[in-house]
């Protein structure tokens, strides 16, 4: 199907097809760029394979594989407080609990994610969206999404190893730099990163011969959950959402 402007209807305007998908939780817009390209998407039982084609979500019917897409009016951002024990995915396969799971009826009908993941013993902030581009921007290593932990070690860190830490160690993938390093206690300390390795928080503080004993996220961008007991959840306002948008260099809506 050759790309076309449809005209405005119902009060709605037209929207290119990758934002759309998008939009609606199906992958970021680049994902969706390559799903379209690849002849997967159709609109009106037509396959389109221009990401710039428009629809209008009142008019259109739009499906990725054959399976129908809908999307609600708004996307949804929701910031969870992570308890340790449950796992940063929408399913698992052998029952396990996961974040999805604690949003009860939030969650029905929309392709909510999480944004990054946090491991299954660790607690903290977890954005929960089907904002399929913020979540791209946001763990993409361009943006530079700052994350804080409280790190509880096994036993009292030294200040030599603290000024190890701060000053970068070399890993299996490559060396790791903390943006930020300051000692909360005796066998605690908070590392600000901005990189999204798996593990890397683990993984920088076993290179100076310590263990973790448990790890906190206090804060992902500008967002912490503290002030949520563990397993709970809350909307974000529409001043957080904007803000969010700014810092991934997006151009906050309404």
């Amino acid at each position: 199907m050759r790309a076309r402007t449809p005209t405005k209807e119902g009060g709605r305007t037209p929207v290119r097809l990758n934002k759309y998908l998008a939009h609606a939780g199906v992958a970021s817009r680049r994902a969706c760029d390559q799903l379209i390209t690849e002849g997967r998407v159709t609109v009106d039982g037509q396959t389109v394979t221009e990401p710039w084609f428009e629809v209008d979500p009142a008019r259109h019917r739009v499906a990725v594989g054959g399976k129908a897409i809908e999307t609600p009016d708004s996307p949804a951002y929701l910031l969870l407080h992570k308890p340790s024990g449950v796992l940063s995915t929408v399913r698992d396969p052998f029952g396990r609990p996961t974040v999805t799971g604690l949003l009860g009826e939030e969650a029905r009908g929309r392709r909510l994610y999480p944004v990054g993941r946090l491991d299954a013993d660790t607690t903290g902030a977890l954005l929960l969206t089907d904002d399929g581009e913020l979540a791209f921007r946001l763990t993409h290593p361009r943006y530079e999404t700052r994350k804080v932990y409280r790190v509880d070690l096994d036993r009292p860190v030294s200040d030599a190893d603290l000024a190890r830490i701060a000053a970068g160690l070399v890993l299996e993938d490559g060396p790791a730099r903390p943006d930020e390093t300051r000692r909360l206690g005796p066998d605690r300390i908070e590392l600000v990163l901005h990189e999204g390795r798996k593990r890397i928080v683990k993984r920088l503080v076993a290179a100076a011969g310590y263990r973790v004993r448990a790890l906190h996220r206090s804060r992902f961008a500008e967002l912490t959950a503290d002030t949520l007991s563990p397993g709970t959840w809350r909307k974000l306002d529409p001043e957080e959402v904007a803000a969010l948008q700014r810092l991934v260099g997006l151009e906050p809506v309404g």
